[in-house]
């Protein structure tokens, strides 16, 4: 009998222990650990390379979507979402054709998330449209480049998800960042030092150690009194540049 290596990751040890105990009748699964945050599962899914994970979306400190985020294409197994989000909120998960089990879920419905997941794995265990799924929902690009497409925006009783592409700029809010997009302002549960090293280079500038630009968004260019030059924005808001003015040159020249 082939076996599925399975990961279980959620920050709640009931969970985990009842997802242990609805995995037990199922001959083929293997319950290769079980991990309390997503720090810890990185470690163990880079060490043991399980084909199927149990993944808790919400969980302090590196959350399900950050796990996914860190992962290399190539170790990315199949992954069931589990998650107390209702089911509005969880259409982005559907459009991905991932499949999730959402709290409090059924016996019933577990079985069914079971069969669907070992189905898939049987037909096609190395299923590339899979993984560039599970990285457009983490929002990495699916060329395997480590930088964001998308940003995950939890709110009570949701996720939004946002395109890099549609921020205009990105200001520190302590360790927090407020994405601005159009007249909206998300925030955002990261530091600027973090999401600077996760936004593609050739498409956003960070001009000072509190905001990062869309270059796209770059109207132009202000010079100011001691070398504190201004950046204005298509939509009209200012950001003052501690950033050598040649270098943004450089960058808006070629952006």
């Amino acid at each position: 009998m082939k076996y599925i290596r399975t990961l279980i990751v959620d920050d709640e040890p009931l969970a985990r222990q009842r997802i242990a105990l609805l995995l037990q009748p199922e001959l083929d699964i293997q319950v290769i650990g079980e991990c309390g945050s997503g720090g810890e599962a990185l470690a163990v899914i880079e060490r043991e390379s399980p084909e199927l994970l149990f993944l808790d979306v919400q969980m302090p400190g590196l959350d399900g979507f950050g796990l996914l985020a860190e992962l290399p294409p190539s170790q990315l197994p199949a992954v069931i979402f589990v998650t107390a989000f209702n089911q509005h909120a969880l259409k982005a998960f559907e459009v991905q054709a991932l499949d999730y089990l959402l709290k409090p879920f059924t016996t019933a419905r577990f079985r069914e998330t079971v069969q669907r997941a070992r189905h898939r794995l049987a037909a096609s265990p190395r299923d590339d449209s899979l993984a560039k799924a599970i990285l457009a929902l983490a929002g990495r690009s699916p060329d395997g480049s480590n930088y964001l497409t998308r940003l995950a925006v939890k709110t009570p009783g949701r996720i939004l998800f946002i395109k890099t592409a549609s921020i205009t700029c990105i200001e520190s809010a302590g360790n927090y960042v407020a994405a601005l997009v159009g007249k909206e302002t998300h925030i955002v549960r990261d530091t600027i030092n973090a999401l600077a090293e996760k936004l593609d280079p050739e498409k956003f500038l960070r001009i000072s150690r509190s905001a990062i630009v869309n270059l796209d968004g770059v109207k132009e260019l202000l010079p100011g009194a001691q070398g504190q030059h201004t950046l204005v924005l298509h939509n009209g808001k200012q950001l003052t540049m501690t950033r050598g003015v040649r270098e943004v040159e450089q960058a808006l020249k070629f952006s």
